[in-house]
């Protein structure tokens, strides 16, 4: 393979998009703790994991860490999920509807069925909007992070001026 000198190196897609994964839940995965520690939702942040631990243990430190892991892991997978389907979208609003999706998949769908929360018209007003909102951020980050990395939106970024042009004062 002959690559030029000049020439970017180019981005490994999966490992890009486990290292977006991994710090989208790291940041909103904390956002979801603050939440529930501030009382703008009634969910613990293990909600993902609720089927699987009981309740009283998830509201524990212990919980809240383990809650928090599987936020990065489904972060994770959501990650590489978007980069398979919508690596190459331009613009924020196709990582806003994806934030959207999954809320609405886990809240509406998943989330009943499994027992991680109660159907939506039990669940209180400020737990939705806040769920909400946070998905809505963290497909947002995830969404347009790696949108960013993979389609020509870098190049409309400004470049560095040359040695040649006159310095504008």
């Amino acid at each position: 393979m002959n690559r030029r000198r000049d020439a970017k190196p180019r981005t490994n897609r999966w490992r890009f998009a486990v290292h977006i994964g991994f710090f989208a839940g790291l940041i909103w995965g904390g956002v979801q703790m603050l939440a529930n520690y501030f009382h703008f939702t009634s969910l613990s942040p293990g909600f993902l994991i609720e089927p699987l631990y009981k309740h009283s243990y998830l509201m524990t430190w212990r919980g809240y860490m383990l809650g928090w892991l599987a936020f990065i892991a489904l972060s994770v997978v959501a990650a590489l999920l978007y980069t398979l389907m919508l690596a190459k979208a331009i613009g924020p609003w196709y990582g806003i509807g994806y934030g959207v999706a999954w809320w609405a998949f886990l809240f509406l769908l998943v989330g009943p069925i499994t027992g991680m929360m109660d159907w939506i018209a039990y669940l209180d007003l400020n737990t939705v909007l806040t769920q909400a909102c946070l998905f809505v951020l963290w497909g947002l980050f995830i969404g347009y992070s790696i949108s960013f990395e993979f389609t020509d939106e870098r190049e409309r970024e400004p470049f560095a001026r040359s040695r040649d042009e006159p310095e504008l004062t």
